[in-house]
C-alpha cells in the first residue's frame, strides 16, 4: 500500500496563530486540494495527522473540528480527491500525551489502523514537530515552505535528509512522478 501522511494547517490550508476555529476560517492553500487528488490518482492513500490543541484549550469543540474537516473533505471531493483518514490530537502541551507531535503517537496510530510499516513513507509538514514525528517512526520527512515552513527551513534542528518543497503541489509532483 502506498501511503502519504500530511499535516493540515500550513500544508493543506492557510494557518493562523489564532487557530482555525470554524469552517469559515478554513481556506485551502492554492493547489493543495489538486495535489491531494494527484496523489490519489497515483494510487496513494492520503492520511492527515494534525495537532488540534484549540480543542484542549477550549477555543472550539470537537464538533466544530469535525465540521472543519467535513468542509475540507467536501472541497476535496469537488476536485476528485479524498483523504482516507484524519487523525488528530486534541491535547495541549501540558497534557503530556503521546499523540501530540513531535511525539509519534498519531503516526503509530496510523501504522496500526492501516497495518503499515511507515519506514520511508512521505510525511509532509510545515513545522519542526511534524518532521520530528516523521523521523521517530522512520518516515521520510518533507517540509513545505507554506505555513510555518519558511521559518522551519532555517531551524538548525531540521532533521538530516528532510526534502524541501515550495508547497504541497510540488511535494505531490515529486512523490507521484
Amino acid at each position: 500500500m502506498k501511503l502519504v501522511i500530511l499535516d493540515r494547517d500550513g500544508v493543506i490550508n492557510h494557518d493562523s496563530d489564532q487557530y482555525i476555529k470554524s469552517p469559515d476560517e478554513w481556506r485551502p492553500i492554492p493547489g493543495s486540494l489538486a495535489a491531494i487528488a494527484r496523489l490519489n490518482q497515483a494510487g496513494y492513500r492520503v492520511v492527515v495527522a494534525t495537532n488540534q490543541s484549540g480543542v484542549g484549550r477550549g477555543l472550539f469543540e470537537t464538533d466544530t473540528l469535525l465540521a472543519i474537516h467535513d468542509k475540507m473533505l467536501k472541497a476535496l471531493t469537488q476536485v476528485g480527491g479524498r483523504v482516507d483518514a484524519i487523525f488528530f490530537c486534541p491535547h495541549t502541551n501540558d497534557d503530556k500525551c503521546d499523540c501530540r507531535k513531535p511525539k509519534p503517537g498519531l503516526f503509530k496510530e496510523i501504522a496500526g489502523r492501516f497495518n503499515a510499516d511507515l519506514t520511508g513513507v512521505p510525511a509532509i509538514g510545515d513545522s519542526l514537530r511534524d518532521l520530528q514525528a516523521a523521523v521517530a517512526v522512520g518516515a521520510q520527512p518533507m517540509l513545505v515552505l507554506t505555513g510555518k515552513g519558511r521559518k522551519t527551513v532555517d531551524d538548525p534542528a531540521l532533521p538530516p535528509g528532510t526534502l524541501v518543497f515550495p508547497d504541497l503541489a510540488a511535494a505531490a509532483a515529486h512523490i507521484a512522478h
